[in-house]
């Protein structure tokens, strides 16, 4: 068996995960209820890739706030009641020795729930979609409240990680871009001012949450006049400053545009983020070849592999993976007459 750098374990802060294979948080529009809670569903989906030996599986976007969901359908951790179903799949995802994370996230102009929408400017996604409401500061002072308050009630839960979500369009994102800032106050104007509201929100996790803390990231809007990523490497080396550990590197979301996806298109920018801002990245999109994985932890280029459709198709690429990589993997105990590596 020879050692790989997937199948070794990464230490962040007082959590170790036994490889680098991380479960990206991918939403299964599945709180069937319309109100945020776990169904079935979740526990049979996470659980799964848990039997399969990733290492880390963080939760789908979590809203903090019920406007702040994507759809009816999305989880929430905005009430405490959230909290009973949450900590029972923490602990059944854990039996079978995976680290478990939850991203909590507001989906800002991008809702698609009923009622009002709100965003840091009074600006739609495209010209199908609703006008948001610009936020007051004293919504803002709330919203980071609703997210100091999410972060509570995961450590209540039991969750090992927390990721914010400052990607994709989602109202964070909003706020870091030029393209949907377009405030006047201390929350708009340059890039320091935009980073303003994700640094409050950081600040205000911090004081309940003492464990690891992700942030992940659009490293590039993709169209002229948005972020770039020069404004994220900047935008990392205060994320470090202020007490994040690990950046995930994804891109793209904020404004209709046309990218050009490949294997591993993302990957530069976590390598670029993680050389020049000198802080621990998660490489995401479209890695799904065991061999590209282990190039890009080789190479420096990232921390932590993030799996997401993969995992989608196959639950058990961790073992695969370990085949084609000649590499050392434990079984579940179940299954140990099975697994052959």
């Amino acid at each position: 068996m020879k050692d790989r750098l997937l199948f070794s374990p990464f230490t962040i802060k007082d959590v170790t995960l036994k490889n680098r294979i991380a479960m990206s948080p991918m939403c299964m529009y599945s709180a069937a209820n319309k109100k945020g809670f776990l169904e079935d569903f979740h526990f049979t989906h996470y659980i799964s890739r848990a039997v399969g030996q990733v290492g880390l599986i963080i939760l789908e976007a979590t809203a903090v706030t019920p406007e702040g969901r994507i759809s009816e359908l999305d989880l929430g951790i905005w009430e405490d009641d959230h909290i009973i179903k949450l900590a029972e799949l923490v602990q059944q995802i854990k039996s079978y020795g995976a680290k478990t994370g939850i991203q909590l996230a507001h989906a800002g102009r991008k809702s698609n729930v009923s009622g009002d929408i709100f965003a840091p400017s009074s600006i739609p996604f495209d010209q199908n979609s609703r006008t948001p409401k610009e936020l007051t500061k004293e919504q803002i002072k709330e919203t980071v409240e609703k997210f100091q308050l999410g972060a509570k009630r995961a450590k209540d839960a039991g969750f090992d990680i927390i990721e914010i979500h400052a990607a994709h369009g989602y109202l964070i994102n909003e706020f870091l871009s030029p393209l949907s800032n377009k405030r006047n106050d201390e929350y708009g104007g340059s890039l320091k001012n935009r980073y303003r509201f994700l640094k409050e929100v950081i600040q205000a996790v911090r004081k309940v949450w003492e464990g690891p803390l992700f942030v992940r990231v659009s490293a590039s809007d993709y169209v002229e006049g948005g972020s770039t990523i020069n404004d994220y490497v900047q935008i990392a080396k205060w994320l470090k400053e202020d007490g994040v550990d690990l950046i995930d590197v994804s891109s793209g979301g904020l404004v209709p545009a046309n990218i050009d996806v490949y294997p591993g298109y993302q990957v530069p920018f976590s390598e670029k983020i993680r050389q020049e801002a000198n802080i621990k990245t998660g490489a995401v999109g479209l890695i799904t070849s065991p061999l590209q994985a282990e190039e890009i932890l080789k190479n420096n280029r990232a921390d932590l592999i993030f799996v997401a459709r993969e995992l989608l198709r196959n639950p058990y690429w961790p073992y695969h993976a370990a085949n084609e990589l000649n590499a050392k993997i434990e079984s579940p105990t179940q299954y140990e007459r099975g697994w052959r590596v």
